[in-house]
């Protein structure tokens, strides 16, 4: 059987590396700094999961001990991000995971990795989009008509009576256009918007935190968690839109099911890593950027989810007509009196904070693209650069139309818990690689090494499988069929497409990680 035919054939580094070096004077530019990287990641991490996916989990399964889920998933992201730093700052490379596993698990994992990616980046991007554009009503007052900022699978009747059913999410499309034609214009120019958004945004929400830590009420923290057997919550016409019932929707298993959820609110600090690439000194700086994205988003995570949960009660988070969209919004303008201004720039930072969420997921999936084009898995297209601009923009234009499909027309929570099973797949396979590659190549040189190995790689896939379980069940069943269609793909095209097919690529060797 020839190695072309080998679905389990690896890229020896010395392939990465060199496809790396032969890129440097025509492909990619190294733009990127730490300070770069570190608000590449604050910018994705914060954004739709602390502002939409917070109150999300609070009022479908947590309630006020969300703060409790987030430190179950930070826990979870602190052993995978370890892990990715390893990777990153040894394997300076765009590609992210994707290329990790190439090197150390073979083409046919590569391949299902960089599938799953899709739906962390792209629906990641989709599910942003869509907060984007309910804050963006809600800074209209409600200007924009139901139907056309909601999908057509979602619909609710109101206390008047009145059946509301979307059709189309219009400005969630249009936010999208926006940051594609800003990214196919140039990665650096990209980067200094999105620090300047990550200034601004990051001020509000530590304002949020002071001024609303005076509002708190601390009857909303009692229960701390759903107990079991609450009643599920009705819309007017008595459709449930809320139900406890389930073991991941009520007291402990409730802080397990609301860890799955918020975890979307961690997703960005392993999008570093795919600029790699674009680092100008990517051994020293990429662990600088993954690590200190995430131990300052953690801390700002914990605080705002208290204070969110204090000011307003959880069940408020359920009504569509009180704090289901738009939640900081509507905590700030309903409880917080004389603070009118500060959910008008609460609103505006969101909006803001959002665009660089989606700016960055939209780079990080296109970088995927690009790689994954260049292995011959995707079509070369994929991989054209712009002839002035050097980006990828064949890969942006591709990637507007399917996450603008899923923005459009698909509902917010579903995207972003698809989202959420991607990266949590992702972290799983990255946390094993790092155990299998010290196995293998104990003695290759590494700028950065996760510490406590074992120990470390194995708890980082135990919490993120444990999270994965805890998503519900049409999460589960759409993330199957969307694997299912990515072996399919695999079998009939990528496999055939490969770029490997020398001896020398099936293995690393220990000589392919030392310093040249």
């Amino acid at each position: 059987m020839s190695n072309k035919k080998n679905i389990w054939v690896k890229k020896s580094l010395t392939d990465i590396l060199a496809q790396a070096a032969s890129d440097s004077g025509e492909g990619l530019k190294r733009t990127l700094g730490a300070s770069n990287l570190m608000a590449l990641g604050i910018g994705a991490i914060i954004g739709a999961g602390l502002f939409v996916r917070t109150a999300a989990a609070a009022g479908q399964a947590a309630g006020p001990g969300v703060t409790i889920s987030f430190i179950v998933a930070a826990i979870g992201c602190a052993f995978a991000g370890l892990c990715y730093a390893e990777f990153a700052a040894m394997i300076p490379i765009a590609g992210s995971a994707y290329a990790y596993s190439y090197v150390t698990m073979g083409e046919l994992v590569a391949w299902v990795i960089g599938w799953a990616l899709i739906m962390e980046y792209a629906l990641g991007a989709a599910t942003v989009s869509i907060a984007w554009s309910e804050y963006l009503n809600k800074l209209l007052g409600g200007a924009i008509p139901y139907e056309w900022c909601h999908s057509p699978f979602e619909s609710f009747t109101d206390s008047q009576g009145v059946f509301h059913h979307g059709m189309i999410n219009a400005p969630a499309l249009i936010i999208l256009l926006l940051l594609t034609l800003l990214l196919i214009k140039g990665t650096q120019e990209s980067a200094l918007v999105n620090s300047i958004i990550v200034f601004i945004k990051v001020s509000i929400v530590l304002l949020f935190i002071v001024i609303g830590w005076q509002f708190i009420k601390p009857e909303n923290y009692v229960p701390y968690l759903i107990p079991e057997g609450a009643a599920p919550v009705k819309d007017a016409s008595g459709k449930v839109i809320a139900e406890y019932s389930g073991f991941f929707k009520h007291g402990f298993g409730g802080v397990i099911g609301g860890a799955a959820i918020v975890f979307f609110a961690f997703i960005g600090f392993d999008a570093v890593s795919t600029a790699a690439q674009e680092a100008k000194n990517p051994k020293r700086d990429m662990p600088i950027g993954i690590l200190g994205s995430l131990i300052i988003c953690t801390i700002l995570y914990v605080l705002f989810g208290h204070v969110l949960t204090g000011v307003a009660n959880w069940k408020d988070f359920v009504d569509p007509e009180k704090g289901r969209e738009a939640s900081v919004a509507y905590a700030i303008a309903q409880y917080m009196t004389g603070y009118g201004w500060l959910a008008t720039a609460v609103t505006v930072a969101i909006l803001a904070g959002f665009s660089s969420v989606i700016l960055v997921m939209l780079m990080g999936q296109s970088r995927i693209f690009y790689t994954m084009s260049k292995d011959g898995l995707l079509p070369s297209a994929l991989g054209d650069l712009h002839p002035k601009f050097r980006t990828p923009y064949k890969a942006n234009w591709v990637l507007f139309v399917f996450v603008g499909l899923f923005s459009a027309f698909v509902p917010g929570h579903v995207a972003g818990d698809l989202t959420s099973f991607g990266t949590l797949f992702a972290f799983v396979l990255v946390s094993i690689g790092i155990w299998i590659l010290r196995k293998k190549s104990p003695n290759i040189e590494r700028p950065f090494k996760t510490p406590l190995v074992p120990i470390v790689p194995l708890l980082g896939a135990i919490i993120c499988f444990g999270m994965i379980v805890a998503l519900d069940a049409q999460t589960l069943k759409i993330a199957f069929l969307w694997m299912i269609i990515g072996l399919v793909v695999y079998f009939t095209y990528s496999r055939h497409h490969s770029h490997l097919k020398s001896q020398s690529d099936i293995l690393p060797k220990a000589s392919d990680f030392e310093e040249k």
